[in-house]
């Protein structure tokens, strides 16, 4: 999964992934890059042969209220609607912030329940769910078919959760992964 195409042009990333026999499912684009123009957002992510083109991130001046988050919700699906005529998905990658609540309202699930889950997928990253002091479980649960990708992470638990190698943490895989 890109996070930037680190100067090269989707079509020498899709060479690239051609010559070594890979694909990849999505590439994270800011939400910048949707406002500015969804259709090359999109496209770029479509020329790579990514299946999703995921947000990656909400600046933190544009989530300071459940209404900031009720605008994100509208224009996911608006950005999803577009990735559809282009044969592709739109997702949007969790961290930590999402889990946390604001004005009472953990703002992952006014995001799931307010965009349309023909238009819009959902990357959990384990990590930041778990930092946020979420459950991955809880989530599978409540909205089942809504996470078609996650990031694999772990974290060495309290006090300082840290980022380390998968397994040698406090998330447990097994029981997520069952």
């Amino acid at each position: 999964e890109f996070a930037g195409y680190f100067g090269r042009t989707p079509a020498q990333i899709s060479d690239l992934l051609q010559q070594n026999q890979l694909t990849s499912p999505s590439s994270h684009i800011g939400i910048d890059l949707f406002e500015k123009d969804a259709a090359a957002a999109i496209g770029a992510a479509k020329a790579i042969g990514n299946k999703w083109a995921t947000v990656p991130w909400l600046p933190e001046e544009r989530r300071k209220t459940l209404d900031d988050w009720k605008k994100l919700a509208g224009q996911l699906n608006t950005f999803g609607a577009a990735a559809m005529t282009q044969g592709l998905r739109l997702a949007y990658h969790n961290h930590d912030f999402e889990i946390r609540p604001v004005e009472g309202v953990r703002p992952l699930d006014l995001l799931l329940m307010n965009t349309d889950p023909n238009l819009v997928d959902f990357e959990m990253d384990l990590y930041w769910v778990k930092f946020g002091g979420g459950d991955p479980l809880e989530f599978f649960n409540r909205y089942p078919g809504r996470f078609p990708m996650v990031h694999v992470k772990d974290s060495a638990g309290p006090p300082e959760n840290r980022m380390v190698d998968v397994g040698s943490g406090k998330i447990n895989f097994p029981e997520i992964f069952a």
